[in-house]
C-alpha cells in the first residue's frame, strides 16, 4: 500500500537543497554597500531568490547563475594586500536574458535605476546596461525578433 502524505507535509513548499559550490560552478560576486538594499533589488526588479544569508553574505540565484552577494565585514570585501579596497563598479557585468526587456526596463525605470546607456539595438538583438544599487553593472539582453 503507497504511503500517503499528510496534508500539512503536502502544503510544505519543497525547499532546494544548500548550495555547495564544486569545481563544476560558476559563481559571480559582487560587492554590496547595504546587503539588505541590493538582495531587494534583485529579487523584486530581476527574477533572484535567496538561497542563502550567511552573515554579511547573500547567496541569490536566477537559473544556474548563483550570485555572490558581500556586504561590509565579509571575507569577500575585505581590503586587498597592497590596500586596494574591493569596491562595487567596474565594466565586466552578469547577462540576464529575457524574452522581451521592454517592461523590465519600464519597472527598472520606475523604481528610480539608474541606467549605463540607452537601450542599443543590433544583429544580436537587444540590450541595456543597468546598475544594481551599488553600481555593480548589469546587462539585460533580448535575442534578435525574427
Amino acid at each position: 500500500m503507497p504511503i500517503s502524505k499528510s496534508p500539512k507535509t503536502q502544503d510544505r513548499p519543497q525547499q532546494a537543497p544548500p548550495f555547495t559550490a564544486d569545481e563544476t560552478s560558476a559563481v559571480v560576486r559582487y560587492q554590496a554597500r547595504d546587503l539588505d538594499r541590493a538582495v531587494a533589488f534583485y529579487t523584486q526588479h530581476l527574477g533572484f531568490e535567496v538561497v542563502a544569508r550567511p552573515g554579511p553574505v547573500a547567496i541569490i540565484r536566477r537559473g544556474d547563475l548563483r550570485l555572490v552577494l558581500s556586504g561590509p565585514g565579509s571575507s569577500g570585501s575585505r581590503t586587498i594586500p597592497d590596500g586596494r579596497p574591493q569596491e562595487p563598479g567596474g565594466w565586466n557585468r552578469i547577462v540576464l536574458y529575457f524574452d522581451d526587456i521592454d517592461p523590465t526596463i519600464a519597472a527598472l525605470d520606475a523604481a528610480g535605476a539608474r541606467f549605463r546607456n540607452e537601450a542599443e539595438v543590433g544583429p544580436g538583438g537587444k540590450q541595456i546596461q543597468v546598475e544594481d544599487p551599488d553600481g555593480n553593472p548589469i546587462e539585460l539582453h533580448q535575442a534578435p525578433q525574427e
